[in-house]
């Protein structure tokens, strides 16, 4: 214990008062001992030699939080279910998180991972209220402590000493993020209760609590699946925001109030009684966004509008980032059946081809799980009619089950790392009446064997600006960048099964 401290209490006040509380600190003297270690690695900050313990063990869950505790703020690891830390006579989580850059370059953070807040315990959530739940004990007020996981693929335990911490705050949820999580967490307690209500051996239910309420959660989340015991989660998304508004990073907030996605549906339900039938030429002077032509970027400022911001773009906006909500169009024929595929995002095969990763902790399982996709959905008069004589028919909010996880999305992400692996990938040139095309630029055209959509609904597929600009290199290949489609006919058949919000 760090003797300023004990200048302050004797040691048996302080023993006392752990046992019953959390370790005890003064907020300045945590300050202190933090910033001393600010821009300094995780191994250079090891006073008490905790990286000793990787030795021989590539695999040691939350190393870089035993290394704060035990070493920066000097009190010994424990696992019991009250917050960590009593500061200045209040309760304090302490916890360590990784952070990254995010995909559009290195001027923005994101969260590693989702954080693990504390177990599901369905014998004692029953009896709880939020505000005296250990859910909320655990999230009221918490020390956040941000190291910069820079490594492009998983390391071993031991090279987490490599590891810079970037900052540190004392976090408080505002009321808008409050009422989140009480709502998210209500409904995974009120969906226990009915459980329990329902069923003689409910346990044989609980494998559902985190299947049925995925979609429903808008910050948490719930893993493992029973019969592995769960823990609350906040979601990597969620997390992320925190993250990016410490260290400088602004969105927009919307003039309504946004608690669930029920309160999102209702708002769609609101805006398309008024604009039901509009073409893109009505809602663009309707909404008063200004363009110099219609092109599909106009689409995602039209939906900022409706929604009372005055954003650009939706992941600019709190609420859509916050709920993980994804905005797409989608341009249907008068028939029903959709006109094109929809691009999704770049694959990064660093990270695909990563064999400590598992399929539950890729980027791509996290995007289709953890991600609502809400669909403009615009209805095209004739195939030769311009982008602003679309009609807009209203909102569908789609999100994509356990079965299209497994059926759907794994098998490409299994594909894609089995060719990679066994060194199968294949380029092969285009011909045509014998002879190879050739693009205006005057490079031959060839495609490469990921899987393609005649074979998949979810596939891999090219994509750039200058047909002559093949910047990424698999296995020797060179190609364009690769991206995740879904097959345009797919999303028009989930979409029919959807009603309007």
């Amino acid at each position: 214990m760090d003797k300023d401290r004990k200048r302050d209490m004797t040691t048996s006040e302080m023993n006392i008062i752990e046992s019953q509380r959390g370790h005890a600190f003064r907020k300045t003297e945590l300050i202190r001992l933090l910033e001393t270690v600010l821009n300094k690695t995780l191994g250079e900050v090891d006073t008490n030699h905790v990286f000793d313990k990787t030795i021989g063990k590539p695999k040691i869950t939350g190393i870089a939080g035993d290394v704060i505790e035990q070493s920066v703020l000097g009190f010994p690891a424990d696992n019991k279910q009250r917050p960590d830390l009593f500061v200045d006579g209040i309760d304090i989580e302490l916890k360590t998180t990784g952070i990254r850059y995010t995909k559009k370059g290195k001027k923005q953070y994101e969260a590693k991972e989702p954080m693990s807040i504390t177990a599901v315990s369905p014998d004692k959530i029953v009896y709880e209220e939020f505000e005296n739940s250990n859910f909320w004990h655990k999230l009221e007020r918490m020390l956040l402590v941000y190291y910069h996981y820079s490594a492009e693929k998983t390391v071993n335990a031991a090279d987490y000493a490599n590891f810079y911490i970037k900052g540190y705050e004392f976090h408080e949820f505002d009321e808008k993020d409050t009422m989140r999580l009480k709502n998210d967490w209500e409904i995974v307690r009120n969906f226990i209760r009915e459980l329990q209500d329902n069923y003689d051996e409910p346990e044989k239910e609980y494998p559902r609590i985190s299947s049925e309420l995925r979609n429903k959660l808008v910050c948490i989340d719930t893993a493992p699946k029973w019969p592995h015991p769960p823990r609350f989660r906040l979601k990597r998304q969620f997390l992320s925001n925190i993250i990016q508004k410490h260290f400088g990073g602004e969105l927009q907030q919307l003039p309504d109030m946004y608690n669930s996605y029920a309160d999102v549906d209702r708002k769609c339900h609101d805006i398309t009684i008024i604009t039901r039938g509009k073409t893109v030429s009505d809602l663009l002077e309707y909404y008063s966004v200004e363009y110099s032509k219609v092109s599909k970027s106009v689409i995602e400022r039209i939906v900022v509008r409706m929604f009372g911001g005055t954003a650009k773009k939706l992941n600019k906006i709190e609420m859509f980032q916050s709920f993980g909500m994804i905005g797409k169009s989608v341009v249907l024929t008068t028939t029903g059946a959709r006109t094109e595929d929809m691009k999704l995002f770049r694959i990064d095969f660093d990270e695909w081809t990563d064999e400590n990763i598992q399929f539950e902790d890729s980027f791509i399982y996290d995007y289709f799980a953890n991600h609502q996709f809400l669909y403009m959905v615009f209805e095209e008069p004739s195939t030769e009619a311009q982008l602003s004589e679309n009609k807009f028919l209203g909102f569908k909010r789609v999100d994509f089950d356990d079965n299209f996880l497994e059926n759907e999305v794994k098998k490409v992400w299994l594909e894609v790392r089995r060719l990679i692996k066994d060194n199968l990938l294949k380029e092969t040139m285009d011909y045509k009446d014998g002879k190879p095309v050739v693009n205006a630029n005057g490079v031959i055209k060839s495609s490469v064997n990921f899987p393609k959509s005649r074979d998949y609904n979810v596939f891999v597929r090219g994509s750039s600006t200058d047909s002559g600009y093949k910047n990424e290199i698999v296995n020797g290949i060179r190609m364009y960048r690769q991206y995740i489609w879904i097959k345009g006919s797919y999303i028009a058949r989930i979409l029919q099964e959807k009603d309007y919000l």
